[in-house]
């Protein structure tokens, strides 16, 4: 049964790793005929992500603090892109850096956030990404100043929020969910 699960964890994967990494490609390819040096920069962001996620995204679990640093590296590459429009905090214990998760899940959330709630917003916004104990859970929060959330949306997600739930019931069972609020 574990090595089922593992296997469509990896799966899934598999689908999102090459979405992200042809378009952050295209993005520079675009500048290196714009603005050669932000291409320059945007490569270095890259690489500097690549460098943080390629660890995890082969393996089937992660930790918190591994997968902050992965977050990290994504929002300094997706601030290229968007320049002044994209503002982020990050409030996570350090205590907490060796709870365990599923690779790549806070990134997923993260580009969720922006790809449906600030990128199409002409003034952008802000996302915050934050971790808390609460009694024997952890809360995780991903939240952003964004266009918002369609009522239909919340009733059909797309792949992004179900692959996530799918990898956090083949983690943990009926004891992790993922709650979407306007």
């Amino acid at each position: 049964k574990r090595q089922v699960v593992e296997a469509r964890m990896a799966a899934m994967q598999a689908q999102v790793e090459p979405h992200f990494l042809f378009n952050t490609l295209a993005h520079v390819q675009a500048l290196q005929e714009i603005d050669p040096p932000q291409a320059g920069v945007m490569l270095e962001r890259l690489i500097s992500y690549l460098r943080a996620a390629m660890p995890t995204m082969r393996e089937t679990t992660s930790t918190l603090g591994r997968e902050i640093e992965v977050v990290r590296a994504y929002l300094d590459l997706l601030k290229i892109r968007m320049g002044d429009r994209l503002r982020s905090v990050i409030n996570v214990p350090v205590e907490l850096n060796h709870i365990s998760l599923p690779p790549t899940m806070i990134a997923t959330l993260v580009e969720n956030a922006i790809k449906h709630g600030l990128e199409p917003k002409v003034e952008g916004g802000s996302i915050s990404v934050s971790a808390r104990r609460e009694g024997d859970f952890v809360l995780l929060e991903v939240a952003d100043t964004g266009m918002g959330l369609p009522a239909a949306q919340a009733n059909r997600p797309g792949f992004g929020l179900t692959q996530v739930r799918e990898r956090l019931a083949s983690s943990y069972g009926a004891t992790a969910t993922i709650d979407l609020v306007a």
